[in-house]
């Protein structure tokens, strides 16, 4: 009896989810803000910045050392202080609305429905509180890859002003 009741409620669960995630007209601005609270965007943007702020401060901590002793004593403190004010004035709620139609543009509600049910079960909920150290992890494993390859860019794009400057010398020559 018991299987006789469960199999028309699933049924009936599939496609209410199916009927959700198939509803293809445009996302509004309040599906796209559902989406965001679920994704608690406001919090990951506050803890990525923290993040992307400790990146920051070991960059200038090492750059700091290669040339301590051409800057001031107080250099790497000020430059941390600079930095952290920029971050801790970050325009972060416009810039949520700024991003209110690009979403929109790239969803529809359907799309919107089955985000927000990821998100809001238990993975995508560990997928959110994770997200940050994933972040912080990852910037610290890819910061000297990174720095590795822009000093093969710089020393790039200074051979070829190098080889630009010598051959405009041999012409005005």
């Amino acid at each position: 009896m018991k299987r006789l009741i469960m199999l028309p409620a699933l049924f009936l669960l599939c496609i209410t989810a199916v009927a959700q995630s198939s509803d293809n007209s445009a996302a509004t601005k309040e599906d796209i803000q559902r989406y965001m609270d679920v994704m608690h965007t406001r919090d990951l943007m506050t803890q990525t910045m923290g993040a992307m702020t400790q990146s920051m401060h070991k960059m200038v901590h090492d750059q700091y050392l290669k040339d301590k002793d051409k800057l001031p004593a107080d250099f790497e403190e000020q430059t941390n202080r600079m930095m952290d004010d920029m971050f801790k004035n970050m325009p972060f709620e416009e810039m949520l609305q700024a991003m209110m139609p690009v979403y929109q543009r790239h969803f529809t509600k359907g799309d919107v429905n089955a985000l927000v049910a990821f998100y809001s079960s238990p993975t995508g909920q560990k997928m959110l509180h994770e997200l940050p150290a994933i972040m912080t992890e990852s910037m610290e494993a890819m910061m000297p890859l990174m720095e590795k390859y822009m000093e093969t860019v710089k020393q790039r794009v200074n051979d070829e002003f190098a080889k630009a400057l010598n051959g405009s010398e041999k012409k005005t020559n």
